[in-house]
């Protein structure tokens, strides 16, 4: 598989090569930014990067900036830096009591507004920190509905009606955990987890509430430089997350990435400037509770409409090459969508997930990129990825095969990259 595709992207890049100006190639020009040699990657991923840095960037005398989009948790970390600031928060009572634990998502069940308001209590009054570090019934279930969507007790947390390509109720919920904060106070917790987090030992972990939860995060040195070949080499580099976005703020600061260049859950604020739990919304979507966020093509929607300026309905639509990334990275189902609308190179970290990899390792124009974690990398998947039956994540909730452009339907493929 892996000779394969090696053989589609060398059949792909000479083809643009003839076709090009006979010109000094761009990669011998000695003012080119290049990728780090010492830092490794998987195969030959690191030369096929280079190849369109060296063809895209600066150094090819095209003019104009070109695009790379990166999402941020487990792409460009190990391990997701809003759970860590969560994390934070809890140990240190920075969760603000709600009026209504129904108030914090529009899916929320009764099953769950009970659990919550049984376990972390009516005792402070609304606007005041809960407990959290003292009551571990709380932290719990605050932990149990982010990362299962259930109770402790195992009930449904959320129901209803959704785009499941456009959100997930879960990760529209935890910016509204910090409601009733300002976009500075949630900022600085950012920075105390991150901290925290880039201290602690590789492999650390903590318990909260019955919880294990990682307790540190690292930022990959082979992904902090590419983002760095890449804006020397004239590129425009963004971030686009499904967390919360002053959390991804500050870890992205790390990377040289500053607000302008980061995007995830928007928060609405209220006249004090204070988070509330309502969000901004995308491609004609107005404000809303949840319904938008940048999550599967949802992040596509954020990108035309952030980066490219495209308004209304036509953001959720897949542009012409010119509105589209040059280079996108990712690691999950969440980033599929604009991850594949990349034109030069789709990257993708293996943590086995059905969608992207599906794509990923079906190759279909030569330009996947397949690299395992840089820190810890799962084993192999002992079974086939099932593309031709179930790996596509439909709006309504369902899975269906996964197909390519002209409607062919992809075959179950194996994990070779690990």
């Amino acid at each position: 598989m892996r000779y394969r595709r090696v053989l589609a992207w060398t059949t792909v890049v000479a083809a643009a090569l003839a076709a090009a100006p006979a010109a000094a190639p761009a990669e011998r020009r000695p003012s080119c930014p290049r990728l780090s040699q010492r830092l490794d990657w998987y195969g030959d991923n690191r030369a096929h990067l280079q190849q369109v840095v060296d063809e895209r960037g600066s150094c090819a005398g095209r003019g104009g900036r070109p695009v790379a989009v990166f999402d941020w948790d487990n792409t460009v970390t190990r391990n997701d830096v809003t759970d860590a600031t969560i994390s934070w928060a809890l140990r240190h009572d920075q969760i603000l009591r709600p009026a209504s634990w129904r108030d914090t998502s529009a899916w929320l069940t009764d099953a769950a507004g009970t659990a919550l308001t049984d376990a972390c209590g009516t005792d402070v009054p609304v606007g005041a920190p809960l407990p959290t570090s003292t009551r571990p019934r709380c932290t719990d279930e605050i932990l149990e509905i982010r990362e299962n969507s259930r109770t402790v007790s195992g009930a449904a947390a959320f129901a209803g009606q959704w785009n499941h390509r456009r959100t997930v109720p879960q990760y529209a919920w935890v910016p509204r955990l910090f409601a009733g904060h300002t976009v500075a106070e949630l900022s600085s917790y950012a920075r105390e987890a991150r901290a925290e987090a880039l201290a602690a030992p590789l492999g650390a972990t903590r318990t909260l509430g019955t919880h294990t939860v990682p307790a540190y995060v690292r930022y990959y040195d082979q992904q902090r430089d590419l983002i760095g070949t890449l804006r020397r080499a004239g590129f425009d580099v963004y971030i686009v997350s499904a967390g919360s976005e002053p959390v991804t703020e500050v870890w992205a600061r790390g990377v040289g990435i500053d607000a302008r260049h980061t995007v995830a859950i928007r928060s609405v604020l209220d006249r004090r400037g204070r988070i509330t739990t309502r969000n901004q919304g995308c491609g004609g979507v107005p404000v809303n509770r949840g319904e938008a966020i940048p999550y599967i093509d949802g992040k596509r929607c954020w990108i035309n409409q952030e980066i490219y300026g495209v308004d209304g309905a036509a953001a959720w639509d897949r542009q012409d090459r010119r509105h589209r990334p040059a280079i996108a990275g990712g690691d999950a189902d969440t980033d599929v969508t604009f991850v594949a609308d990349a034109t030069g190179a789709h990257l993708v970290l293996n943590r086995n997930k059905s969608e992207i990899m599906c794509r990923a390792y079906d190759d279909a124009d030569g330009r996947w990129l397949v690299n395992p974690m840089f820190i810890d990398p799962l084993p192999p998947k002992p079974d086939p990825y099932p593309c031709s039956t179930g790996a596509y994540n439909a709006p309504d909730g369902s899975r269906a095969p996964v197909r390519r452009a002209d409607g062919s339907v992809v075959p179950d493929r194996p994990d070779t990259v690990h």
